[in-house]
């Protein structure tokens, strides 16, 4: 670990406060410091002072990290930096040291404040994590120096009211003390009774199960002052927090639990800027200072509650203080998610940032009794509060606001139905019960986004609770089938771990050339050419560790000096094909997967014979599947064109996938797209097929690139030089003209078509909004759109013959009437299910739906008609009996339950049930109706009791129910109507004594 300790370069010692100094140097700065120039006094001390490059602060939805709902520190950004696998070309691969402002989410996952939020006065969902980073560069001696002069000298922060911890060891872990770090804050003049030992759980801090890890020190800040505050440390206590962490990366968690020092040492520190804030405006809540005070006086302004006061637990009456909190942390968390794509949803993040809208809603309205559109009026105020630091705030601003009304309003509808829920649930239970359904709760919580808490206050109010035990076995049930959703092949794959990227670079292994993969050229006879690839094996990877050879049957990972396979990236699926070794041509080996791994490419393989390093292969690309892929990504680049060019400019991107088979594409905007709209995309998406464009590719500094007018981005870090991909202009065309030409233009590293006619045609299959503001598009190509357009036709033509059979048939039979009501239930299906163009769908399911509404009407008035005339026919037989029960020839259980009320109509004070036999099946309908108000038998009881023998099942009301059973013969239906009459006499007898 010699190696990674490192002398103060580029740092002189850096001065120490005497511990000895006045707090009136602190009283002062109290006045001096906003959140602004805290964050921006942070941003400066490393950037000149200490050469650190400042780098923005990543959106909170995590790049292409499954792992994470949201960005939940700083370091998140840099992992690929610390796990090695960076892609050399990108600016990020020279990071060194950084600094920035990193905007957090904790809520949901590993790392979830949401239930303490609003109970005290330093949670939060959403907060500003202020941290400096050293990639290899300096480490512990300059990072404690850095951190202690900032916080001394710059913050003037008294020294005598900061404590550091530092690692104890862990002898289980086989890890020692961290003295060295013990050495240097005793150096910068901390008093040994200032500097305490953790164990592991509070000072060696791990990026998950597995990955970079280290030992890491925290400063913490006693509010009180003036006393040895040594054991309040880590205790929980509010009057001593801890205000910064400095971890040093010194180690790699293997996927055994195993402990392997790392290649190169990194720093990564982070520091609240809520909790900063505190100290240095002289406050105890991270509610009291300015990133809260405008918002709070905004609650209150849109609200009929008391002015905020800042009481917490038994003081806080009402739990009015804790609304005020939980409504400013939660709006705040609100605005900076949906300006950076995550909406509120039914999945993942998008699921937790439901929770949260809603948790804040019910808050506003039903604890600071705000009117409807309060939550959303505070967004400019979060605006003018962090929008310095976050612009994007400002330009979503309209976008934040319509989307929270829009949930709002449906969660205060939800309410109401989830209250019907409950009181119908409570109606149906027991007296005697004391626990309310498990799956009931959980399904209003899921389903319905009802907070849990307020399903336990609405029923402690009627002396009930939550079976918390089946709630907690259903949360975990979902819990499971999610992550096995998100696992996936993508689990399953080899990735090379850390230590064998380390020893590839250390053996001089030079990263893979993939440019091959860019090799292939258009013939005037339409087809594509793809260049041959001969390679070189140079390395192995098998069993978590570099191998010079591979067996037959074995798995591994295979790295080349050069390849034609496209590695899957970019939303692009990997290339699939094989390879064939030299000696051995008629061996094939497939290509499994294709994965980047810190500039190499990996290919993962099962040896199909003895594969050693040094051989040479001949590669060979499925050139169909890639070709498909070729097209959709074009088709892709052309779609997002077409989208901007209708849409407008707030049309972004917010993800896509590319497969041989469709592609997918996922983009802001407002509404699902009407049929109008559909149509028109189309069009433009087909006139430029039509126009048979140049697709040019040209690699562009980074810098240069990003100055072409119209160029679209996606969130993602981008290797220098980068890859442009334009239609019918090129790069250069584009960059020497100051005039914005109307043309796709992206940063792309996938691969295309050479000219757009390849696409062939364009079909929209699908479109709807994922949640609200979130559109997904899946579209095919080709052969595979004209089938879709075919479909279309094909389906068009059924539904324009049945709608002139329905009209031309004036007088229908129920049988028949019924029977094309259910051909277009069956219609229906398949225009939901067969691949068309959306737009086609969207008009057939408006006609069918019109029919369908139309076919109702007809059968109702039917069986209105058909159950007058056996009602009729049953009166006469059976006038004034106390109970009626009889037969019915039909096999409509709405024409059972029909004339059992037209009899009930004309015979209100006798008990009826009517019972059809379907032949062949032996199946029996049963349906039953009693008075109002007689408490001789209710409808339910008699139904279940009869179906119940009949081996069925029934259920209704006290007045009216139904179900179905099974009859052996008509001998046996006989004999159940006769013990039918038989039960209801009983009861009225049991009544009447």
């Amino acid at each position: 670990m010699a190696a990674c300790v490192r002398a103060l370069r580029g740092c002189a010692r850096l001065p120490v406060s005497a511990s000895s100094r006045r707090c009136s140097a602190l009283s002062r700065a109290r006045g001096q410091y906003t959140s602004q120039k805290v964050r921006r006094t942070f941003i400066e001390f490393f950037t000149e002072q200490h050469r650190h490059r400042a780098v923005p602060s990543a959106p909170v939805r995590p790049r292409g990290d499954p792992s994470l709902l949201f960005v939940n520190a700083g370091m998140n950004q840099f992992k690929p930096i610390l796990l090695g696998c960076a892609d050399p070309r990108s600016e990020m691969a020279s990071y060194q040291r950084v600094v920035n402002s990193q905007k957090c989410v904790r809520a949901g996952g590993k790392h979830n404040d949401l239930d303490d939020v609003g109970r005290d006065v330093y949670h939060h969902t959403f907060f500003e994590m202020l941290g400096n980073w050293s990639f290899g560069d300096y480490f512990k001696v300059e990072a404690c120096a850095m951190a202690w002069h900032l916080l001394t000298e710059v913050y003037e922060i008294p020294a005598e009211r900061l404590y550091v911890s530092y690692f104890s060891g862990d002898a289980a872990s086989g890890l020692p003390a961290d003295e060295e770090t013990r050495h240097i804050w005793l150096s910068l003049g901390l008093r040994p009774d200032h500097v305490l030992p953790f164990g592991m759980k509070d000072n060696f801090w791990e990026m998950g199960e597995t990955g970079p890890c280290g030992p890491c020190t925290e400063i913490h800040y006693d509010h009180v002052g003036t006393r040895n505050a040594a054991a309040l440390v880590n205790a929980d206590s509010p009057d001593v927090v801890e205000i910064w962490n400095l971890v040093f990366m010194q180690y790699n968690r293997e996927g055994d639990g195993g402990l392997r020092a790392l290649p190169q040492c990194s720093v990564d520190t982070g520091m609240g800027l809520e909790r900063l804030l505190t100290v240095l405006q002289g406050k105890r809540s991270n509610y009291d200072t300015d990133l809260f005070t405008p918002l709070l006086s905004a609650i209150h302004q849109c609200s009929r509650a008391p002015a905020y006061s800042g009481r917490t637990e038994q003081t806080d009456a009402g739990r009015v203080d804790m609304a005020y909190r939980v409504v400013a942390d939660h709006v705040r968390t609100l605005s900076v998610c949906i300006a950076d794509g995550v909406y509120p949803g039914m999945t993942g993040a998008e699921l937790v940032l439901r929770r949260i809208l809603r948790r804040a809603v019910r808050f506003s309205t039903e604890v600071l009794h705000a009117p409807e559109g309060a939550l959303a009026s505070l967004v400019p105020t979060v605006a003018h509060i962090l929008g310095d630091a976050y612009p994007e705030l400002h330009a979503e601003t309209g976008r934040i606001m319509e989307i929270i009304n829009v949930n709002e309003a449906q969660f205060l509808s939800s309410l109401k139905q989830g209250r019907r829920v409950i009181d119908r649930t409570l109606s149906k239970m027991d007296r005697d019960a004391v626990n309310f359904p498990a799956a009931v709760a959980w399904s209003l919580h899921r389903n319905l986004g009802f907070p849990l808490d307020l399903i336990d206050l609405m029923l402690e109010e009627r002396n009930m609770a939550v079976d918390k035990h089946g709630v907690e076995q259903l949360a975990a049930e979902q819990e499971q089938l999610q992550s096995q959703s998100e696992g996936g092949a993508e689990e399953r794959g080899l990735h090379m771990d850390l230590q064998s990227l380390a020893e590839l670079q250390s053996r001089g292994v030079p990263h893979t050339n993939d440019s091959p993969k860019y090799s292939y050229s258009l013939q005037h006879n339409g087809t594509y050419v793809f260049s041959p690839c001969r390679a070189s094996v140079l390395a192995l990877y098998c069993n978590q560790s570099l191998v010079s050879e591979v067996s037959e049957g074995q798995r591994c990972g295979m790295v080349l000096d050069q390849t034609c396979f496209y590695a899957e990236q970019g939303g692009q699926m990997h290339d699939q094909g094989y390879f064939t070794k030299d000696g051995l041509q008629d061996v094939l080996f497939p290509v499994e997967c294709v994965r980047l791994a810190g500039g190499y490419v990996v290919h993962e393989i099962t040896a199909a014979e003895t594969l050693r390093t040094g051989d040479q292969i001949q590669l060979h690309v499925d050139e169909t599947q890639r070709l498909a892929c070729m097209v959709k990504h074009t088709a892709t680049h052309v779609l997002n064109f077409a989208l901007r060019e209708l849409l407008g400019s707030g049309v972004v991107q917010r993800g896509s996938h590319v497969t041989a088979d469709r592609l997918r594409f996922d983009f802001s905007y407002k509404a699902s797209l009407n049929v109008s709209q559909l149509q028109e995309v189309e069009r433009m998406v087909q006139d430029i097929i039509h126009q048979n464009d140049v697709v040019h590719m040209q690699e562009v500094p980074l810098a240069r690139a990003n100055q072409i007018a119209g160029l679209r981005t996606v969130d993602e870090v981008y290797p220098d030089p980068v890859r442009v991909v334009s239609v019918g202009v090129a790069a250069s065309e584009l960059l020497s003209n100051q005039k914005h030409k109307h043309t796709s233009v992206e940063l792309c590293c996938g691969t295309h078509l050479l000219q757009t006619g390849g696409i062939g045609d364009f079909v929209i299959v699908s479109e709807r909004q994922m949640v609200k503001g979130i559109s997904r598009i899946i579209a095919v190509t080709g052969e595979d759109a004209k089938q879709a357009r075919e479909a279309g036709q094909v389906l068009l033509q059924e539904v324009e013959a049945l709608t002139a059979r329905i009209a031309t048939d004036h007088t229908p039979s129920l049988a028949t009437a019924q029977r094309l009501s259910k051909e277009v239930g069956l219609l229906t299906d398949a225009v939901e299910s067969t691949p068309i163009p959306q737009w086609q769908r969207r008009d057939l399911q408006t006609r069918l739906k019109a029919l369908q509404r139309s076919s109702n009407t007809t059968i109702r008035k039917l069986e209105m008609k058909e159950a007058a005339a056996k009602a009729k026919e049953l009166l006469n037989r059976h006038s004034n009996k106390a109970v009626l029960v009889d037969t019915l020839e039909t096999d409509s259980i709405s024409v059972v339950m029909k004339t059992v009320n037209q009899l009930s109509e004309r015979a209100p004070d006798s008990l009826i049930m009517l019972l059809s036999y379907l032949q062949p099946s032996g199946r029996v309908l049963c349906a039953c109706q009693v008075p109002k108000g007689q408490a001789a038998v209710s409808a339910s009881e008699w139904a279940l009791a009869v179906c119940s023998r009949l081996g069925g099942n029934a259920g209704g009301s006290a007045t009216v129910a139904k179900g179905v059973g099974t009859a052996t013969d008509v001998t046996d239906l006989l004999e159940m109507m006769h013990w039918a009459e038989e039960f209801a006499h009983n009861k009225r007898q049991q009544t009447t004594n």
